[in-house]
């Protein structure tokens, strides 16, 4: 655990808000990107953060210290981002989708001067992004851990609260069930 993180959960223990305030402003980006992710809107994602951090504020002296305070924080918002979109799909709602998706390599670096090039980009950039939003929320968690954020899968089983087999598997699902969506969007419609 950083030493300053330490020193300010100390203090706000020790009742000073201000000090949880400070562990606020170093992580609410970090927080609202992945979340952001997960929830596909910012207005929700800003309202699981806050509920992330509210929650966290709350159990802080529970915190026991044996893991970094992000983690624990980050822990926190993806459990409280995936019960959200629980809630939020209510079966099989659609959720916005953002303009915001990772950017694909292209295999040729000259593509990228072609005209159409990057209308081609965002078109299929798009069409993950809603992909991804047809997943349940577990398997959304672990592809954008892993796919996107690059965590390791030790880091994962410990964020998500299961064991190492646990997420692969998830993974593995998840990249099947993402995998089949676009198939079956690639595929023609009868007339």
């Amino acid at each position: 655990m950083r030493p300053d993180d330490h020193r300010l959960i100390e203090d706000c223990l020790r009742g000073d808000p201000a000090a949880f305030g400070g562990l606020v402003s170093r992580y609410q980006d970090r927080l609202f990107n992945t979340v952001y992710r997960l929830v596909g809107n910012p207005e929700d994602a800003a309202d699981v953060v806050q509920e992330a951090f509210l929650s966290a504020y709350q159990s802080l002296g529970s915190f026991k210290g044996d893991a970094q305070f992000f983690t624990w924080l980050y822990r926190i918002a993806v459990n409280a981002a995936i019960t959200h979109r629980r809630k939020q799909r209510g079966g099989m709602k659609a959720i916005k989708t953002s303009d915001s998706s990772p950017g694909v390599e292209p295999l040729d670096p000259t593509l990228s001067n072609q005209p159409g090039y990057r209308l081609e980009m965002r078109e299929e950039e798009r069409r993950v992004h809603e992909a991804l939003q047809r997943l349940s929320a577990e398997h959304r968690a672990v592809l954008i851990m892993k796919d996107m954020e690059e965590m390791k899968y030790e880091e994962m089983a410990d964020l998500l609260g299961v064991p190492i087999g646990t997420v692969r598997s998830r993974l593995h699902r998840a990249r099947i069930e993402l995998k089949e969506i676009l198939e079956r969007e690639d595929k023609p419609t009868a007339p």
